[in-house]
This record gives C-alpha cells, structure tokens and sequence, in this order.
C-alpha cells in the first residue's frame, strides 16, 4: 500500500510534522543536498546545469513543503521535481535547426563592405537629392532619412498628407531617373 506524497493540511498533519525526521526545509537541503545533486548531474551533461536543475526542483519543493505529509518519500519527490523540471527545460530549448549546404542569407547587394563604395554611393545620394526642388527635397529627407511617417511630415511641414504623398513620390521617380544613381540598381 502506497502513502499519499501530498494532502491538504489538516490537524493529523500538522501533528505529525512535529515527529519528522526533518522538521524544516533547511535541514533537509543540508542532509540530501549531495545525493541529490549527484541525481541532479545525472541528468545534465554541464555541473553548472545540474546545480541549476536542483536549485530549480528544491523551490518547488519549498513551495510545496507544507503539503508533504510524509516526508520520509521526500527524495522521491524532489526526484519526481527534477526530472519534471529537465524534461520541460530540454522541451524549451528545442530548436528546429538543420544542417544546409549554403547559408540561406543573400550576399549583400551593391557597396559590399568596402567604406570607399558605401561613401561613393552616399555621396551620389545625395548630389540626387540636392537637385530635386526644395519642398521635394525636404519631404524626402523627413520621410526617409528622419524616419517620419506621411502624418508627421505633412505636420512638420504643414501640408496635407495627400500632398506628401505626391510630392514624395514625385521625387522618387526623379531620384530613379537620375543618372548617378545607375550604379545602385
């Protein structure tokens, strides 16, 4: 016949805690603490994670310590509360990685890391912007190098956001046309 691990605290219970073999949590952690963390790396290949794993079972423990009514099927318990706990960490840490030939990222496009390249093409950048008129230019500018949305640039500059909207995208096409830019595309 098997004794229940945990019940409801009642009177018997309470009586019976002043007879265990281990009359706190402390004293129990002091007594077991290096059997339990032999079962602990047991279950982990890095001693690091096996302190970890205990610590992890030993406060759930804690938390149920006064609904233990025997405490001589303890180690049990906490045994129960590590493998419980490794089973729903290696549950978390699985990660659908496969193994490829080629790396599934594109090669970089146009410039490639080489400062002088990205500095031609800023340069070339903004020699386009320059020529574009001056309400063009600085809806551009707003837009794209500020990071304002159409709202906020149509506030900033006080016009509507339909006429951002067109403005901008009159610019685009010029900025396309532009000759300099050939290179990028």
């Amino acid at each position: 016949m098997t004794t229940p691990v945990c019940t409801s605290a009642s009177d018997a219970a309470v009586s019976a805690r002043q007879t265990r073999p281990y009359p706190s949590f402390a004293s129990y952690v002091r007594a077991r603490q290096p059997v339990l963390l032999r079962t602990a790396r047991s279950l982990t290949a890095n001693p690091s994670d096996a302190e970890d794993l205990l610590q992890t079972a030993l406060a759930k423990t804690y938390v149920a310590w006064e609904r233990i009514e025997d405490h001589r099927a303890l180690d049990g318990y906490v045994r129960r509360a590590l493998l419980n706990t490794r089973t729903s960490q290696w549950r978390k840490r699985r990660v659908d990685e496969f193994v490829c030939d080629e790396l599934p990222e594109p090669e970089p496009a146009g410039g490639g890391d080489d400062p002088a390249d990205r500095q031609a093409l800023h340069d070339a950048m903004w020699r386009a912007i320059m020529k574009l008129p001056a309400r063009q230019r600085a809806m551009v500018v707003l837009r794209y190098y500020e990071d304002l949305s159409e709202v906020q640039t149509a506030e900033v500059l006080g016009v509507s956001v339909g006429t951002v909207k067109s403005a901008v995208s009159r610019a685009l096409g010029k900025l396309r046309e532009d000759p300099e830019l050939d290179v990028v595309r």
